[in-house]
């Protein structure tokens, strides 16, 4: 049994998680399709077994999008439809819903890989450089979905 199945399931149902929302938001098709794209990598990486890569951009990439989904608000809302489910009610927003299923999966993320990451490499001085190479792998990543999601808005509210 590989020990990392318990990633390739998240990054698995966060791909699944984001093809959900290109139902719900056709607008944002290609967007949501591309936020795969570094989930699909992490798949790619552990079915390669270089999962110390994979380790690294499970932390990082996660980390990147919970601080821009804070930074546009998504998460606040994402916490009330949570929130609305603890008291009984029904769900308001579907797209909030799937972003809170999506933050939960984000959390596990971070703390499975950095449990294998401690486990496997921790003391082996490679953290530095996988660390470095790998933010800049996310930094780039989503810096490109970044102005490509703020530049498709005004088009996208022109057009709604």
């Amino acid at each position: 049994m590989r020990p990392y199945r318990d990633i390739a399931t998240i990054a698995a149902l966060q791909v699944v998680c984001f093809s959900v929302l290109t139902h719900y938001e056709p607008q944002f098709f290609l967007l949501h399709l591309y936020q795969t794209i570094i989930y699909m990598a992490i798949l790619i990486l552990l079915f390669y077994m270089e999962d110390r890569w994979a380790y690294m951009i499970g932390m990082l990439a996660p980390i990147a999008w919970l601080g821009m989904v804070f930074a546009t608000g998504l998460l606040g809302g994402a916490t009330r439809q949570v929130l609305r489910l603890t008291r009984g009610e029904t769900i308001t927003n579907d797209v909030s819903f799937i972003a809170a299923v999506s933050a939960l999966l984000s959390i596990l993320m971070i703390i499975f890989c950095a449990r294998h990451w401690k486990r496997k490499y921790a003391g082996l001085g490679k953290t530095a450089s996988t660390f470095a190479i790998s933010v800049g792998v996310v930094a780039i990543y989503y810096g490109i979905l970044a102005v490509w999601f703020w530049n498709l808005i005004p088009s996208q509210v022109a057009n709604g």
